[in-house]
């Protein structure tokens, strides 16, 4: 069975084949786009951490997201929030006040939205695995992977602040605005993704570990 591919051009006949019935609420496209994106992340970092193999700094995150693809494994589940984006991406079109809202314009930014979801990706499962080895590194212990995927949306997120480690789910959300919104308008995320590589290298792992279990967990 063939594998599904992330090409420009199959983003571009994805935009288009959905545009054509992307006749849903935007409310309720963007609930169902939130969820998507949770679980992308949700497999993407899982698959991260049972790879077995860590980022052990921020250096080597920027080298291995350099040479690194490895989204093609989750080409179903990024084609699904490229779906799930157009009658947004149709909405912020029209509030850049677009009298006329072609679909040729509506396919391009969400090809631009898919390009920036497969970044994306790739960005935070090299986070993730920075951050799975500075936890293992001060506990000894494989780490929770709940507590991974807080540490890494938050840093990806806010690399200058202070990790929460609440539980919330609250970060999905963050994402979602980054990736699609972002990306509908040409946003690059390079930059800021260095900045958590960086902040992931400087985590008081061991007390936010010390934290989680204190605090998340029942």
């Amino acid at each position: 069975m063939a594998r599904p591919t992330l090409s420009p051009r199959s983003l571009g006949r994805g935009a288009a084949s959905a545009g054509k019935t992307a006749g849903t609420g935007a409310v309720r496209a963007g609930s169902e786009l939130v969820a998507a994106v949770g679980t992308l992340v949700d497999r993407a970092v899982d698959r991260t951490l049972l790879s077995g193999e860590r980022v052990t700094s921020a250096a080597e995150a920027r080298r291995r997201l350099a040479a690194d693809e490895g989204t093609e494994a989750h080409a179903s589940e990024i084609q699904r929030v490229l779906v799930l984006s157009v009658p947004v991406v149709r909405r912020l079109v029209r509030g850049a006040r677009v009298t006329k809202v072609p679909w040729v314009m509506v396919a391009s930014s969400v090809v631009s939205v898919g390009i920036a979801v497969r970044t994306g990706v790739r960005e935070l499962r090299v986070l993730s695995s920075l951050v799975a080895h500075r936890l293992e590194e001060a506990t000894g212990q494989p780490p929770d992977p709940a507590l991974v995927k807080k540490l890494a949306i938050e840093l990806y997120l806010h690399p200058k602040r202070r990790p929460d480690v609440d539980g919330s789910g609250r970060g999905v959300v963050g994402l979602t605005r980054r990736w699609v919104v972002g990306g509908a308008f040409g946003r690059k995320t390079a930059k800021r993704a260095g900045k958590a590589f960086e902040a992931a290298e400087r985590l008081d792992a061991g007390e936010l570990a010390a934290r989680w279990e204190a605090e998340a967990r029942p």
